[in-house]
This record gives structure tokens, sequence and C-alpha cells, in this order.
């Protein structure tokens, strides 16, 4: 009966520690949303890291360049500016606002306090969360804690949900 309580402890307590976890998280992706919505770039560079997304860029590249021998030759022609360049036009506040439509928040929307955004916050076994549509749903955007921040460090959506305006 003792070790039955200890489980059922040690299972709350895991769980606290997630929701806590969570809505740490959750004002930071807030204070991203107010940013997009906002059209502030210095709040979302603040909640951005911008080396892990063109990492993540990089991987899908080489994953494309890899499935298409055609695509080799361009790519060494373009080089590692293309991830600059790419960095600069897709990774702002602008172009994250259809992400952000996606999940119902629009520019006259108001955003939801903590609370609610950690509810939409799932808990990744490596620290990070990740932000989904519904409860059981794929991840979207990856947060990591980054010396107290939780900064947007990957974007799992489908890239036509990425609006580029020039």
């Amino acid at each position: 009966m003792r070790t039955f309580i200890a489980l059922i402890a040690a299972a709350l307590a895991l769980g606290a520690c997630a929701t806590t976890h969570k809505l740490g998280a959750a004002s930071d992706v807030h204070a991203l949303l107010v940013a997009i919505r906002d059209d502030d770039t210095v709040g979302f560079n603040a909640h951005v890291d911008h080396d892990a997304l063109k990492a993540q860029m990089q991987t899908v590249i080489d994953a494309q360049i890899a499935k298409n021998k055609n695509l080799k030759g361009l790519a060494s022609l373009l080089g590692p500016s293309t991830l600059d360049l790419a960095d600069e036009l897709l990774v702002q506040p602008r172009t994250f606002r259809l992400v952000a439509e996606h999940y119902g928040y629009r520019r006259d929307t108001q955003i939801p306090g903590a609370i609610v955004i950690s509810q939409a916050l799932k808990a990744l076994p490596d620290g990070r969360v990740c932000a989904v549509r519904k409860k059981d749903g794929p991840c979207l955007l990856v947060f990591t804690r980054e010396q107290g921040v939780w900064k947007l460090t990957g974007f799992e959506g489908d890239s036509s949900m990425l609006r580029l305006k020039l």
C-alpha cells in the first residue's frame, strides 16, 4: 500500500512539474504572440533563437538536396549566405502572423493569458515545450528555455503557413 501511495505521489509531482514548466513557458509564448500581432521586431527577436531556426532550415534543405541530385549544384552555388537571407526574410513577425492565425490569433483578437496558453503547450521529454493545435496533436512551434527566457527554436508546421511579404 505504501508503494502504491508513493507511486501516486510521484506521478502527481511529475504532473505538477510539467504544468509549472508549461506555465512558465506560456508567459514568454504570450509575449511572442503579442510581438507577432503588433509587428514588434525587437519583442519578436527577444523570443526567437535565429541560430537554432537557421540550423533547422539547413537540416530541411539538406534533406531536400539528398532527395534531388539536381539541387546539389544549386546548393553549392548559393552557399551559407542563403540561410542568412532566408532567416532575414522568413523569421520576422509578419511571416509568423499566419502561424498565429492558425491558432486563432488575428490582429483584432485579444491574446489570452498564460494559463490559457499553457493548455496549448505540450512538455517534451527533453525539457522543451511545443505548441499544439489539439491536445494530442502534432507540435507546430517548439520552444527552448535559454538563459531564463523561452525562445522559439523550431517550426514543425507546413512551410506554406509562413507568408512572405516583401
